[in-house]
């Protein structure tokens, strides 16, 4: 058994103590579909042979990951700390960029490496789209990448027939992770303003929501247009809500955020290069357990296996909140779908823009009454917005112009900067102007008669920013 006193200690070393550091860079991750156009399975021989072609071109990404059948599924970059890589399986690939100081570097790698990979695939009437939810999921295999990490999630994931007295309704998809797409920043964020970053841009999710929703799960579910939000929140990794989505609450201090950080379950931990799944848990609760009961995975099955917990297994706590906090000592943002392709880099200068305009982003949010301030916490707000059709209690242009003036605010920002970033708004100015966002494209567009495939071309083209 551990003590109390000793988690927290090792709570604030790995999560609070790293915000002490003086820096100030911009990290970013984009997941994104790989659709095979002769609607079947993506053909993961011809993922493979992508894959070697671009570490032939690229001969300074070097094997970061090989799966259990010797196919690598992750290359990094030495240099620049750039890793292109498989997410969950190979129907999804990721885009971790290395951290820089401007978005522009970052753009340009990420075009490049983009260009590179989308016309690679294109040979084989494969192809990249930019949406939050693989538009052709039903024609694909939905398998893990062999791998240590993605058989633990799944097997995690697939667990939910094992929880019987939680009141949660899971939903049909524990395979979500291979067929949707998030696009996520990190930035660093200093210890001092780390309370106030967390308690303001919570409160901007719903407004979030009416920008970037980009998910719509195709012929099941035309109501939703971030089913994303849906699929976290209704899986294992919501056996405990503070483990994912919002966090409903204002922190007055560290010590409350910390409090917070002990309500949080853990599913898993490592053992000689092992990871093992147990049922979801609260993290002090597992400390008070001489030994947790789990399964691991050898040969091709799951095997039982006893662990004494170690205060070092925090490590291995793994939420998936909104906006969570690293052991690299930055504020991560990651409620956002991936984007249209063209647009990428609006995610990442939106919170660029806004990270050090916190007091009069505060003062937007505390004055605004068409949005806030109407009975709703910002949770229940995010609920309603991720819908197709607002609700008539809102009105969509007070809401557009509520999200115009923070869009403003994060421009602002940008131009303080003195770099010219503010250009990679512009996307939303356009969403803006139209009361729209892509995943309400994409359904206007369907009803209109458009062709999937064209959608999926088109959100998958690249217009290079310059």
């Amino acid at each position: 058994m551990i003590g109390k006193e000793i988690i927290r200690n090792k709570l604030y070393d790995e999560f609070i103590k790293p915000t002490n550091q003086k820096k100030d860079f911009i990290g970013i991750e984009i997941e994104i579909p790989i659709v095979n156009l002769n609607k079947e399975a993506v053909d993961f021989s011809i993922v493979h042979d992508v894959t070697d072609k671009f570490k032939k071109h690229y001969s300074d990404f070097k094997d970061d990951g090989i799966d259990y059948e010797g196919n690598v599924f992750s290359l990094k970059n030495p240099d620049t700390d750039d890793i292109v890589c498989y997410d969950c399986s190979y129907n999804n690939i990721e885009f971790a960029m290395g951290k820089e100081k401007d978005l522009f570097t970052i753009n340009d790698r990420f075009c490049e490496y983009y260009s590179f990979v989308k016309e690679s695939f294109e040979e084989f009437n494969h192809t990249l789209t930019g949406m939050g939810i693989n538009p052709y999921r039903k024609y694909n295999l939905n398998k893990p990448i062999p791998s240590e990490r993605y058989l633990m999630l799944y097997h995690h994931l697939k667990s939910f027939k094992n929880y019987s007295d939680i009141p949660l309704a899971f939903h049909k998809y524990p395979e979500y992770g291979m067929f949707s797409s998030a696009s996520q920043v990190q930035l660093d964020v200093q210890k001092d303003d780390l309370i106030q970053t967390i308690n303001v841009f919570s409160k901007l999710e719903p407004i979030k929501a009416l920008l970037f929703s980009n998910s719509v799960l195709f012929e099941e579910n035309n109501d939703l247009v971030c089913f994303r939000d849906y699929l976290w929140e209704y899986s294992t990794h919501g056996v405990n809500p503070h483990n994912i989505g919002m966090y409903d609450v204002d922190f007055k201090d560290i010590d409350e955020l910390q409090a917070y950080l002990e309500s949080l379950n853990i599913y898993c931990v490592m053992r000689d290069g092992a990871y093992i799944n147990f049922p979801s848990m609260n993290l002090l609760d597992y400390f008070q357990k001489e030994y947790v009961r789990g399964e691991i995975y050898s040969n091709g099955e799951y095997h039982e296996i006893d662990i004494k917990p170690s205060i070092n297994d925090i490590k291995y706590l793994r939420p998936f909140k909104f906006i969570n906090l690293t052991f690299r000592g930055t504020v991560e943002f990651r409620s956002i779908c991936t984007q249209p392709i063209k647009d990428s880099m609006c995610v990442a200068a939106f919170h660029l823009g806004l990270k050090d305009k916190l007091n009069e982003l505060e003062e937007i949010i505390e004055n605004d009454h068409s949005l806030y301030h109407n009975g709703y916490t910002a949770g229940e707000l995010r609920k309603l917005l991720i819908h197709e059709d607002i609700p008539k209690i809102f009105n969509k242009r007070d809401l557009c112009k509520l999200s115009k003036e923070i869009v403003d605010l994060s421009s602002s920002g940008l131009k303080e900067r003195g770099i010219g970033e503010e250009l990679f708004l512009n996307p939303l100015y356009s969403r803006i102007k139209k009361h729209t966002n892509p995943g309400n494209e994409i359904l206007s567009m369907i009803r209109k008669g458009i062709n999937l495939e064209k959608i999926i071309r088109d959100y998958g083209n690249l217009n290079k920013v310059i």
